[in-house]
Formats: structure tokens, C-alpha cells, sequence
């Protein structure tokens, strides 16, 4: 190639190089002259964020910064119209509080990288950081908003950027995390989005911050549990719900899944010892003593179980399962003295406990009449075995059927 071609080939490549640089010059002047206009600050954002769908553009302060100003007139537009009482979108309101204080992070970030002689100077940070201290309530009551008309992801959206600005150096002087007493109310509000949304990894985010608020702190662990029920992580749900029944024993979410969870395994000695331990929080809780029933029939611990099931009884009548766990050890117990194979000698021993299972069993069955299958065939041994021909052949009739 000659020198000639070379010289004309690296003038069309600068020409080149040099477009972009003039239009990103041509659109940060127009929207300079829409900022001073007073007016189309949504046409100066559009042209600051054009540019930074550029990757390159993305260091250069000067964008954030008319980015900010941009943002900044809409959201005075807004004010004044809902100081006037005009109509305005509440939505957009709110997205636009929130939306500065996402641009002033931006624009934060850069603004602290040392200059070529390491130093550096956070020129924006104080201006910035005071006028959006005393917008951050909206930034909450964005949220709340949001949540009251059940629209969880952007009310996540908006808890989320509260909290975050705990954590952020723009904010560095208001030590918001010191300050702030309303950061785990916060964190709970978000923590509930991500639950009614189903998604665990926002419930995960901030569920432990949520827990901080003494009100909310079981809600709080209730949610974690979900969360790692919806990651299919046994071993963390598990011990969640372990946790929560320390913390928790009374809330009606621990304990229940946590004696399922042992049962489902025929753990049934730590179904006793859960509920043993409910017990000593509150000794007439039916749940707990229904567990602690459940266990000890399991455990074929039955005098102890058949007493037990009494105390439920006294505590609520209206209960069906004490009457089968009661009529049911008697029977085990039946069984047992029966496989001695010594009829003569234990006649009035079995005659005594079918006696006794009986009434429990009538009661099961008039209390869980569609359980058939669980007192019927009961009443039909229990029948026959005291000779109670009526009786035995009303079950039978029902059985054949």
C-alpha cells in the first residue's frame, strides 16, 4: 500500500473513532439545554441513558451526573403538583425518589476513584446524601404503598433499596444501621414480599435482619423455613424449624412440622422429647399432648400414653384422637397378653382390658363416624371378644357391606 492510500485509510479511521465522542457531546448538550428549559427532564434521563447502554460511556461522571439533575427536576415537577393537590401518578412519585437515589449511588461510586495523583474528592456526596436523607421515608412509604395493593415484587424493590442504603458510603455520615430503628421492619416487610412471592432467594436476603424486630422475629424465622422448604434443603429447613420451637415454642408453625418431620421418620422417641419440652412452656396445650400421645402409642409406652390421653381429655373433650390412642393401647395390650397362649388363666385380665377399651372405641366412633376403617374392625374384636352378640353383629353387618 502506498504512503498515500496509508495516510487517507488512518484520517477515515479518527473520523471514525471521533463520531461517537461528537454525538455523546451533541446529546449531553441537548439535555442540558432540557434541564435549563425547566421542562422535558424525562427527554434529558432518555438521552443519559441511551448513552449508557454504551459500555463505554459507563465511567464518564459527567452522564451520571446530568442523569441526576434530570431525575432530580422530574421529581420536583412531581412535588409541586401534589403540593398544588394536582393529579399526579402516585406511582411514578415514588419510582422517582427511589430512581435518585439508585443514580446517586452510580454516580457516588465514581465520584470516589483517586484521580491520577490518588487523590480523591467526593464532591457530590455531602448535597447529595443530605437531600436524599430527608426523602428516605418516601422510599419506605413507596413500599408500603406497593404492598397494600398487593404488588409484592415492587414493594420488594422499594424495601430493598431502603436497606441497601444502610450498607452504601454515600450515607456514611447518617450510620443509618445505628440510627435507623426501622431497618427490621423494613427487612420484614421485604421478607414478606419474597414469601408471598414464593421466591426464596428474597425471603433469604433479608430474613435475618428481619428478625431483629422483636414483633415480627417468629414471621421472620417462619419465612426462612419456607424459604429452604422451597430450595428443597431438608437439612436447613429442619434445623429452622428447631430453632424457631427454641425461640418460638407456642407459634403454631414450629412445632407441628417439626413433630411431622420425626414422625415421617418413626422418630418417634424426638417427637417425645419436642413435645415434652412444649409441655414445660405450657402444660395443658392440647397439641403438644396430642404429640406426646402419638409418641408414646408409637413407643408402645402404653399406661403411660393411656394417662396422657386422659390429661387431653380433661383439657378438651371434644377431640377424637385421645378415645382411639386410648381404646387402641388397651387392645395392644389385649394382644400381647393373648400371645401368651394361656386362656384359662387370662380370662378376666383380657375380659378387663376389652372392657375397658370399649367405651373409648364407641366414643371414636360416634366423634369420627366416616373413620370406619379404624373402629370398626376394633368393635368387631372388641365385641366378640365379650360376647356382645347384638353388638358384634350390627360391626359384622357393617363390615360385610
Amino acid at each position: 500500500m502506498s504512503m498515500k492510500h496509508k495516510t487517507i485509510l488512518c484520517i477515515a479511521v479518527l473520523l471514525l473513532c471521533g463520531l461517537p465522542l461528537s454525538a455523546q457531546k451533541k446529546q449531553i448538550s441537548q439535555a442540558r439545554t432540557y434541564i435549563k428549559s425547566g421542562k422535558d427532564f424525562d427527554k434529558a434521563e432518555k438521552l443519559m441513558t441511551d448513552l449508557l447502554k454504551d459500555t463505554a460511556n459507563r465511567q464518564n461522571i459527567k452522564i451520571y451526573d446530568i442523569w441526576f439533575d434530570a431525575v432530580k427536576g422530574q421529581y420536583e415537577a412531581a412535588n409541586e403538583k401534589l403540593y398544588l393537590k394536582q393529579k399526579y401518578d402516585t406511582a411514578s412519585f415514588y419510582n422517582l425518589i427511589r430512581r435518585l437515589q439508585q443514580v446517586a449511588i452510580s454516580l457516588d461510586s465514581l465520584n470516589m476513584k483517586p484521580d491520577k495523583k490518588g487523590r480523591v474528592n467526593p464532591s457530590y456526596r455531602k448535597s447529595h446524601a443530605e437531600m436524599l436523607n430527608s426523602l428516605r421515608p418516601n422510599i419506605y412509604y413507596g413500599g408500603t404503598w406497593h404492598l397494600r395493593k398487593n404488588n409484592f415484587s415492587s414493594a420488594f424493590d422499594f424495601f430493598d433499596t431502603y436497606l441497601d442504603a444502610a450498607r452504601q458510603p454515600l450515607f456514611t455520615d447518617y450510620r443509618y444501621e445505628q440510627t435507623d430503628a426501622q431497618l427490621p421492619q423494613a427487612a420484614y416487610w421485604a421478607t414478606y414480599c419474597g414469601f408471598k412471592m414464593q421466591d426464596a432467594d428474597r425471603i433469604l436476603k433479608y430474613c435475618k435482619q428481619a428478625q431483629n424486630d422483636p414483633s415480627k422475629a417468629a414471621y421472620g424465622m417462619q419465612y426462612e423455613a419456607v424459604a429452604y422448604q422451597l430450595r428443597k434443603d431438608v437439612p436447613a429447613y429442619v434445623e429452622t424449624l428447631r430453632r424457631g420451637f427454641e425461640h418460638f415454642p407456642l407459634h403454631p408453625y414450629f412445632f407441628p412440622r417439626l413433630a411431622d418431620y420425626y414422625a415421617g421418620k418413626n422418630q418417634f422417641d424426638s417427637v417425645l422429647v419436642v413435645a415434652n419440652k412444649g409441655l414445660e412452656v405450657s402444660q395443658s396445650n392440647s397439641l403438644f399432648l396430642m404429640a406426646k400421645s402419638v409418641a408414646l402409642l408409637n413407643l408402645e409406652q402404653y399406661d403411660e400414653c393411656i394417662a396422657t390421653s386422659n390429661q387431653l381429655i380433661e383439657v378438651n373433650d371434644s377431640l377424637p384422637e385421645p378415645y382411639l390412642n386410648i381404646a387402641t393401647c388397651y387392645l395392644n395390650q389385649a394382644l400381647v397378653v393373648e400371645q401368651e397362649n394361656e386362656p384359662r388363666k387370662n380370662r378376666q385380665k383380657l375380659q378387663s382390658l376389652y372392657q375397658s377399651a370399649r367405651p373409648f372405641m364407641e366414643n371414636y366412633r360416634r366423634m369420627a363416624s366416616a373413620d370406619q376403617q379404624r373402629w370398626a374392625p376394633a368393635l368387631y374384636r372388641i365385641y366378640f371378644n365379650l360376647n356382645l352378640g347384638k353388638q358384634f353383629e350390627e360391626i359384622d353387618k357393617l363390615m360385610r357391606k
